[in-house]
């Protein structure tokens, strides 16, 4: 029974979405069934838009693992962007000053290829990096919170913008290629790339930028789930975030689950530096997310803070991403607003779902 509530709040939230969207799309003056048949139809059309719309999902899986790890030990992670963009930009000065790169540092032009690394050992050693420095970001409002009782939404917030600011600094100065009119640091070496799914599955195009990071996002949700349910530290993160005063008294330790628990968030949401810097950009670009870290609080929510669930949200939220860009050029009237107009009614009627359940 409690499974079957489990599976049914989300699906009624879901619903309700589209029946509110299709009013808003009447109201506007357009057919809502053609306009949600192009929403979700050009996700599953060929192969190369199931990969494109895989593409959308990965980072949404890393940041909806991030968020849901937090919510079990009864915190709020608001950081996940910021420690994305800080493990971003980390593994891809990995990836340059390893991976054989020529680029102009502090004005003059610096060839690092004595350091150049095979493939066997740059690529685990990037993915090590965003993982370290991404849990390394997010520990710091977990200890905070541990130490000093600082609420962990407004470090993690005010950590977004240091996050942001110190690496478009160094990009600017330091890591950009000379000319260059955007945001960007110079081209990660070839040894440090991960191989596209079009180089494994026959069919799909070259030019869908999809990495085997969504096999990596999966094997996250596997591990997150064996982590939290299958092992004792994953016991005592959820005991905490069920009942803190209860988990002390069984003798855990509140504080350490609690930057446990955000370094884990922090590890969860750098990850998604795998899949745009190793796999698709192959550089650090600014404003490369699109609020993905903020997103996987909506893929969290939905997906009631369990792996699996996580997963279907991303595909879920991936596809009216997706989706979007055809609405926008194809309705009369419907512009690709719906669909975070979709994307906010799903999440207040989670909320809302959630309170009556209470």
């Amino acid at each position: 029974m409690n499974l079957f509530r489990e599976i049914l709040s989300p699906l009624i939230a879901v619903a309700a979405a589209f029946i509110v969207g299709g009013l808003i799309v009447v109201a506007i003056g357009d057919n809502p069934f053609q306009t949600f048949y192009l929403m979700i139809s050009n996700s599953f059309g060929s192969l190369d838009d199931v990969g494109y719309m895989l593409v959308y999902a990965t980072p949404l899986i890393f940041t909806g693992l991030a968020v849901a790890v937090a919510f079990r030990c009864g915190l709020l992670n608001i950081g996940a962007e910021g420690q994305l963009y800080v493990a971003a930009f980390a593994t891809a000065w990995v990836g340059i000053k390893f991976g054989g790169t020529v680029v102009e540092v502090f004005g003059k032009q610096e060839d690092w290829s004595w350091y150049s690394l095979p493939p066997v050992v740059l690529i685990p050693f990037s993915i090590l990096t965003a993982m370290v420095v991404g849990g390394i970001w997010g520990a710091i409002p977990g200890y905070l919170k541990a130490k000093f009782g600082s609420h962990e939404v407004i470090n993690t917030i005010m950590l977004n913008f240091v996050a942001i600011a110190l690496v478009s600094y160094f990009t600017q100065y330091h890591y950009k290629v000379p000319g260059d009119p955007n945001l960007q640091t110079a081209q990660i070496g070839e040894a440090a790339r991960i191989p596209r799914i079009s180089q494994l599955v026959p069919g799909m195009s070259d030019f869908v930028p999809l990495s085997v990071a969504f096999l990596i996002a999966i094997l996250a949700c596997i591990l997150v789930y064996i982590f939290l349910w299958k092992t004792k530290w994953g016991y005592e993160l959820r005991a905490v975030g069920e009942n803190p005063s209860a988990a002390e008294y069984g003798g855990i330790s509140v504080k350490k689950q609690i930057i446990l628990a955000m370094t884990i968030s922090g590890s969860l949401a750098g990850m998604v530096a795998i899949g745009e810097v190793m796999g698709d950009r192959y550089r650090y670009y600014h404003d490369f997310s699109g609020g993905v870290g903020f997103l996987g609080i909506a893929v969290a929510l939905l997906g009631r803070n369990h792996p699996l669930g996580v997963f279907i949200a991303a595909i879920f939220f991936a596809i009216l991403s997706r989706g979007g860009i055809f609405v926008d050029a194809f309705t009369r009237y419907v512009s690709k607003d719906l669909v975070e107009v979709l994307q906010a009614v799903v999440i207040l009627f989670v909320a809302c779902l959630q309170r009556y359940r209470k």
